[in-house]
């Protein structure tokens, strides 16, 4: 077995900066079905910010008739405030081992993929389970 990461990553990522607002990442998240933004400052990675650390940072009164002023309020938080610093990378070329391994050592849900110090994608624990599920009917 020889899946590299490159085969499985998704490309192309979708990026926000530190200092966006939640209201901003609101936007992304109600439009698409991924669970994952990369954060950048000035075209470097420095975070990772999940849709689970998304809700958790707002008002679970956001949207329903229950909702005050200081619910919606949550939405001005910026990205930096929540979103996970310094997040564990794999290179491109790595493999399927490799990145189960860091996945699981790190307890974490994603590796943003790096190449010459730029994100080129991103590998998430469930890429890694249909890879798996993959090859094991191609071996069956």
């Amino acid at each position: 077995m020889n899946i590299k990461v490159a085969d499985i990553m998704t490309t192309p990522v979708v990026t926000i900066a530190m200092d966006d607002r939640l209201v901003e990442v609101k936007n992304i998240f109600d439009h698409v079905s991924f669970h994952h933004l990369i954060v950048l400052d000035a075209d470097t990675l420095v975070g990772v910010l999940s849709y689970r650390e998304y809700l958790a940072a707002l008002s679970p009164r956001i949207g329903t008739a229950a909702e005050y002023t200081r619910d919606t309020e949550t939405l001005n938080k910026r990205v930096h405030q929540v979103m996970k610093h310094f997040p564990q990378t794999i290179s491109a070329d790595q493999n399927l081992i490799q990145a189960s391994e860091l996945i699981l050592a790190n307890n974490i849900d994603c590796l943003p993929v790096i190449e010459n110090n730029q994100v080129t994608g991103i590998i998430t624990w469930k890429d890694v389970l249909i890879a798996y599920k993959n090859l094991a009917i191609a071996t069956a």
